[in-house]
């Protein structure tokens, strides 16, 4: 009797994030996984469970990886303001592979209610800490947004967006957020 074959679960994700990015949201399948890894449909169930549950495991993948880029960025206890920044950041710098991962799981998500409530709650998470009574939470905001808009744009393929186009683009956005706490340096009595 052979000794059994241990399955991969980061394999199974890689090849998850793989499926999603070459055909859609609607190529993720527990057959389409276990097809593409060569192991039965079982395999995939005995580490996820269900389709649910890897799209679970490929968020929390993700996430961590963002959460690692993120916190080194923002720093311990950062303000609202900071954590727009650096999310802005961790965005701008984020490589081509792991955007398009981020893209192809949100597309996915789209799909499932559950999922799509999570991610509704992380977006206001990202901002529900600015004071939108100032022009400064105000301008944060809508870097925020700028943010996300181009991040979907360009990783949907919906605006074809270089290199340079999207530093440039991350330059006006940072800005737009320093621009109210230069004018409150430059001019005192703005305060």
């Amino acid at each position: 009797m052979g000794r059994q074959r241990s399955i991969d679960r980061d394999k199974v994700l890689d090849m998850a994030e793989e499926i999603v990015a070459n055909q859609g949201a609607a190529g993720l399948t527990i057959d389409s996984v276990a097809k593409a890894m060569g192991i039965s449909k079982g395999g995939v169930q005995y580490c996820f469970g269900s389709k649910d549950a890897l799209i679970d495991a490929m968020f929390e993948r993700w996430g961590k990886a963002y959460d690692t880029v993120f916190d080194a960025i923002a720093g311990e206890n950062p303000s609202a303001t900071t954590a727009v920044q650096a999310h802005m950041q961790a965005t701008r710098s984020s490589d081509q592979a792991s955007s398009a991962k981020a893209a192809g799981l949100m597309a996915t998500l789209i799909q499932t209610p559950e999922h799509l409530n999570s991610t509704r709650d992380w977006y206001r998470s990202r901002i529900a800490g600015l004071d939108l009574t100032t022009e400064e939470g105000r301008r944060a905001r809508l870097a925020f947004l700028a943010t996300e808009g181009a991040f979907m744009l360009r990783f949907f393929g919906l605006m074809d967006i270089g290199q340079q186009e999207w530093d440039a683009m991350f330059a006006d956005m940072q800005v737009l957020v320093l621009a109210q706490s230069q004018t409150a340096v430059a001019d005192p009595a703005s305060k």
